[in-house]
């Protein structure tokens, strides 16, 4: 049975059946005691210790859930929402923190603590396109700003994936999985000890035509109106086809540790790269990691240190056949459409090190300092379009290297040095300091501080008080693309900051109850903005600020050993100050519903409820406010100690109307997606899988 556990973390099963076993015999008081890695503070802690908003996402929750994406996993973090871009790709709105026009890079995404983040976006590439779990440990997610341990796009939070050892698998395992939408996939992983060395390997493959869903009018049907032509393929179905492989390894040897990855992914334009749809239009994304770590907890009497260097190269880009808008377009200027390619390299190599000392009596520092080296080359840039300069409209010319490129190369270099004390005053406090510093070569510095006391009030209430601070780097992106028919970069940007004040609780009236209580408030500066410019698109901006206050109440109840409860209800407001007008797009209030039931030896029936509310406008949006939303998803799977195991499941039970909002006026005064996202209807899947 998943046992989910959330209070400043969620704990949870282990991946193996031995580790379920022991933790599914424990109470909800005596996980408080369980140690694991925390993105909080970089060690290991208990649950009643760490200073921080936390959740953590165990393998065996994720299997419980019947998930086959991260993004299904994360909306049951409280105040996380996953909404999604014109061309579906997913964000993650923490706390109201949303900018869907700019590829959310104010959440930090990890992979076993290494950034995933690129130069040209400053976040994950808008081709990642999510990740397949069953490789994945555990996800830890801090809601609230974690720059003065992570430095740059900690901002709302932060995702950590933590991808499996051998020790997590212990054997093999295979699986294949089949679904609505035709989709199918399959993956292997395996893991074991050879001659010393503890060796994992996964492979996950998967792919699918994607979920229906009908774009009524699209921003070329705007444009129709004016032109007086028929060029739209609105109405019309989204193109959401996906092809994912993943490749993963991971050997121990000692203090020594190798992991590498390689990842692929090719996908459908969703409603298109400017809300005007494409069927045919693909774009790709290829990337391979590999770091090397040594760690040596006893290196001395009071040392423990790390060393970890880690290389990452990116491959984002689309084939040049993309169209911006479709044959015919603007009065017939465009008769074989708009249509661009673009594509770069990215080579990036972090150096980290870091040691934590404990020398002095009721303290524990953290010292920590680092190097980081990013370079975007290769770029290609062939279109039949040109804002500065004129091009034949059946003719795709190469700007590769001209003063018309959509974007220039180039390289940043940041370094960093990090100090934290962590100081138990005695039995019942605990004062966590931390300081990062972090220096650009091209966005200049920044300092971010962090302040967490943890009162252990009573025997079942623990009390914690934090203020952290954290930035936001202005993307490559942002700074520098010049001439696109969209959006000019502006190289004046500064970072964006955030200052969050934060009071949580969590109460353990019983050993089978917990409740958990998250307040908090921000103000966030120089926001970068998509503003409007004179002439058609938009430029980059800071501007103005944003302040939001909302709390998180968290409950978790086990009544018998065979049936646990969880429930999550987050109420946010986030005011532009600018205008006084909601921020928009997110959700004012979430709620979220689980009940896993072990209701026959080997049967387990795990329900999930989600109610999405509230969601307004940005500011100068004439539509209404979003719909609200409520779905319902079953998953039935067995567990037992047979290597044979079956797992079936209904999402959207419903069939619920679910849409994300598109983007509200443009500089043309038009609105280009009027009907909003809509995302998938009632839906199946089915996976088997053995192991030996």
């Amino acid at each position: 049975m998943t046992l989910i556990f959330t209070a400043f973390f969620q704990a949870s099963q282990g991946a193996d059946n031995s580790t379920t076993e022991d933790l599914t015999g424990l109470s909800l008081a005596a996980l408080l005691e369980v140690e694991i890695t925390t993105v909080a503070t970089g060690e290991e802690q208990t649950l009643s210790e760490a200073p921080g908003v936390v959740s953590i996402i165990t393998a065996q929750d994720i299997k419980a859930m019947g998930a086959h994406g991260i993004d299904e996993v994360l909306k049951m973090i409280p105040g996380l929402h996953v909404s999604r871009s014109a061309m579906y790709n997913p964000i993650f709105a923490i706390r109201g923190i949303y900018q869907s026009d700019l590829n959310n890079p104010e959440v930090l995404i990890l992979i076993n603590g290494i950034p995933i983040s690129t130069l040209f976006s400053g976040t994950r590439t808008p081709d990642w396109g999510g990740m397949p779990v069953k490789a994945i440990k555990r996800i830890e997610v801090i809601r609230g700003p974690g720059s003065a341990l992570y430095g740059a796009e900690a901002f709302a939070g932060v995702i950590n994936i933590i991808t499996k050892g051998s020790e997590d698998i212990e054997g093999t395992e295979v699986g294949l999985q089949a679904g609505s939408f035709n989709t199918r996939g399959a993956w292997v992983l395996h893991g074991g000890n050879y001659k010393g060395l503890d060796m994992m390997f996964s492979l996950e493959y998967n792919e699918s035509d994607g979920p229906d869903g009908l774009i009524a009018e699209d921003k070329q049907t705007a444009f129709d109106r004016i032109f007086h032509t028929n060029a739209s393929l609105a109405p019309g179905q989204v193109n959401r086809q996906t092809q994912q492989v993943d490749i993963r390894t991971d050997v121990e040897y000692q203090n020594w540790q190798f992991r590498a990855g390689y990842q692929t992914r090719e996908l459908g334009m969703g409603a298109g790269i400017a809300s005007a749809l494409d069927h045919d239009g693909r774009r790709g994304d290829e990337s391979f990691n590999a770091d090397l770590t040594y760690h040596n907890p006893t290196i001395s009497e009071s040392w423990d240190v790390t060393a970890q260097l880690n290389f990452l190269e990116v491959h984002p880009g689309a084939r040049p056949q993309i169209r911006f808008f479709p044959p015919g377009a603007f009065g017939g200027a465009f008769p074989n459409g708009m249509i661009s390619g673009i594509g770069s390299q990215e080579d990036h190599a972090h150096l980290d090190l870091y040691g934590f000392y404990t020398g002095f009596t009721d303290h524990t520092l953290r010292v920590g300092l680092g190097y980081h080296y990013g370079k975007l080359g290769s770029v290609t840039d062939i279109r039949n379009f040109c804002s500065l300069c004129e091009v034949p409209p059946n003719t795709l010319v190469d700007f590769s290297d001209t003063p018309f490129s959509l974007f220039p190369e180039g390289n940043r270099k940041n370094s960093y040095v990090s100090l934290q004390d962590v100081w138990k005053i005695n039995a019942g406090w605990t004062l966590t300091t931390g300081m990062r510093y972090d220096t650009y070569s091209d966005v200049g510095s920044t300092f971010n501080p962090r302040l967490a006391l943890v009162w252990q009030t009573s025997p079942t209430l623990t009390t914690k008080i934090m203020y952290g601070s954290a930035f936001r780097a202005p993307s490559f992106f942002e700074l520098y693309v010049q001439n696109p028919p969209i959006i000019t970069g502006n190289s004046e940007l500064k970072s964006e900051t955030i200052d969050t004040f934060e009071l949580a609780f969590a109460y353990y009236p019983t050993k089978t109850w917990h409740l958990g209580l998250n307040l908090y408030t921000y103000q966030a500066k120089d926001k970068v903005f998509t503003v409007p410019t004179e002439g058609h698109g938009f430029m980059t901006k800071n501007f103005g600020r944003w302040d939001g206050q909302g709390f998180e109440l968290e409950v978790s109840w086990k009544p018998r050993q065979t049936l646990e409860f969880l429930g999550s209800y987050a109420l946010q407001r986030s005011v532009d100050k600018e205008t006084d007008h909601d921020v928009g797009q997110s959700p004012q209030q979430q709620l979220y519903l689980q009940t896993d039931w072990n209701f026959h030896t080997f049967f387990y029936l795990n329900t999930q409820v989600t109610w999405i509310a509230d969601r307004e406008r940005a500011f100068g949006d004439p539509r209404p406010s979003i719909d609200d939303y409520t779905t319902v998803d079953l998953t039935l799977r067995t567990e037992s100690e047979n290597p044979l195991g079956i797992t079936v499941g209904v999402r959207n039970l419903f069939d619920a109307d679910v849409r994300e909002p598109s983007i509200g006026l443009d500089s043309d005064g038009i609105v280009a997606l009027p009907y909003d996202l809509p995302q998938a209807g009632r839906n199946y899947f089915a996976e088997i899988q053995y192991r030996f």
